[in-house]
């Protein structure tokens, strides 16, 4: 947690482990996922009380084996400070909630889509520019360079609910794909 606070501290941006909803952005009440056009997975009876132990242990400061480590050519990024078993809850992506229209021209690097709306006024984007935990300093690949998707070791479940692709060994940096399966813009 010492180099996740001092991450967010060098970035002037305040810890969250929750979704927020600032005035004049999205309201809580656009979060439906209902309104998801793609497909989005619902979390079985044991999957919610697991996630639900997950949350319980956050909040008494229990956390995965990760540290934040800067790099200089790709800034901050994310590394397994011991071995992390495949499909281990790592963090759940947070920031603040906006309508994607809203956001279009940011220059963001670290935006997440949470809602694809088949009408897309209402589809959703996480950005945490303000407010985020360590899931933002996650290492986005080039996916237009084929030995990059190699290098994913972390996934991004989306669930109906108010994981890892494989073990991660320790002192590995982690990696995602933020761009998912719908290849629509280069990452």
């Amino acid at each position: 947690m010492g180099s996740l606070a001092s991450a967010l501290t060098s970035l002037n941006l305040e810890f969250s482990d929750e979704l927020t909803y600032p005035p004049g952005m999205a309201p809580e009440s656009a979060n439906k996922a209902t309104l998801e056009n793609s497909r989005m997975q619902v979390l079985s009876k044991g999957d919610i009380e697991t996630y639900n132990k997950c949350r319980a242990m956050a909040k008494r400061g229990e956390y995965p084996p990760l540290r934040i480590v800067f790099d200089p050519d790709q800034g901050y990024t994310v590394h397994a400070d011991d071995r992390i078993k495949h499909m281990t809850l790592i963090a759940e992506y947070t920031g603040d909630v906006d309508y994607i229209k809203n956001r279009e021209k940011d220059d963001s690097d670290s935006m997440m889509t949470l809602l694809l709306a088949t009408d897309p006024d209402k589809s959703l984007v996480i950005g945490p520019d303000k407010r985020g935990n360590t899931a933002r300093f996650i290492s986005g690949i080039n996916n237009h360079i084929p030995e990059s998707r190699k290098k994913i070791n972390v996934k991004c479940v989306r669930y109906s609910i108010r994981g890892a692709s494989r073990d991660i060994a320790k002192s590995e940096r982690l990696y995602y794909d933020y761009n998912g399966d719908k290849h629509e813009y280069p990452t």
